[in-house]
């Protein structure tokens, strides 16, 4: 594993009066970083009562670690995520996007841990599967991700990305906003997810909810409920959203989903 880093980019909204409630810790999915739970869900939980605290994995946003982002695995965006929950004043629930689902599941193969919320999360089949999929149906997709540099996206690769991660009826500044936090990703998590490095079953017994998308082409239905399935609890599917669920028109309706099963954990 690498080492420690400096700095994590920690973006923080608590409630404005003190709360029983346990602190959540969002983690971003893949080419990413926390800015993607700005816009809606850190104001929203947070004023819901729950202090909400969303980080960039290093090498992401403004968080220290890019010159080493190539070889960053798995286990050290766990590292990361561990030190942000030993800052805080209680044991978190964790709540993962995509590629952030897999390090929740990462974090309850090899240690206990209050809770995990796994958002569009990565198949058990492994990211392999997701790509050779993406790749038969779209190659525009597959050739525009392979080596994705975010300092060189023209107009065509922004149009063939943009199905596979929101639906048509997404602000237009949200999107703009968005595509200005898109960065490059590690490969060997991307190889790291293609093992299924995450796929160990559970070391200790945590409540696990799993929610996805209806229009997700990325993390689809069927693979919300394969998920689901491997954690023995059902999935919710949202209408209409697409992968960025955070970020779609629907995002209060995921809000509000996993609120109902917050409110269950103590």
């Amino acid at each position: 594993m690498l080492a420690p880093q400096s700095h994590l980019e920690v973006r923080s909204r608590l409630p404005a009066r003190a709360t029983r409630k346990p602190p959540l810790i969002f983690v971003h999915g893949g080419y990413g970083d926390a800015w993607c739970w700005e816009p809606y869900f850190l104001p929203w939980f947070a004023a819901k009562g729950w202090p909400a605290h969303a980080l960039s994995l290093r090498g992401h946003g403004t968080s220290s670690g890019a010159e080493t982002l190539f070889i960053a695995g798995l286990d050290d965006y766990v590292a990361d995520v561990e030190h942000v929950a030993g800052e805080l004043d209680a044991a978190p629930i964790l709540i993962g996007h995509s590629m952030g689902a897999a390090i929740c599941e990462r974090m309850m193969a090899t240690r206990p841990i209050r809770g995990a919320a796994l958002l569009a999360p990565v198949p058990p089949s492994g990211l392999l599967s997701v790509a050779a999929r993406l790749a038969a149906s779209n190659p525009d997709y597959a050739s525009h991700f392979v080596g994705l540099d975010p300092m060189r996206l023209s107009d065509d690769i922004l149009k063939a990305l943009r199905p596979f991660y929101f639906s048509d009826r997404v602000d237009p500044a949200i999107l703009r906003e968005a595509l200005f936090h898109l960065k490059g990703e590690s490969p060997r998590v991307l190889f790291d997810l293609s093992l299924r490095l995450h796929w160990a079953p559970p070391r200790a017994p945590s409540p696990v909810f799993v929610m996805g998308a209806e229009r997700d082409q990325i993390s689809t239905p069927d693979d919300v409920q394969a998920t689901a399935r491997h954690h023995q609890v059902d999935a919710t599917i949202l209408p209409g959203s697409g992968h960025m669920l955070m970020l779609e028109p629907e995002w209060k309706d995921a809000a509000e989903a996993l609120a109902n099963w917050l409110a269950g954990i103590q």
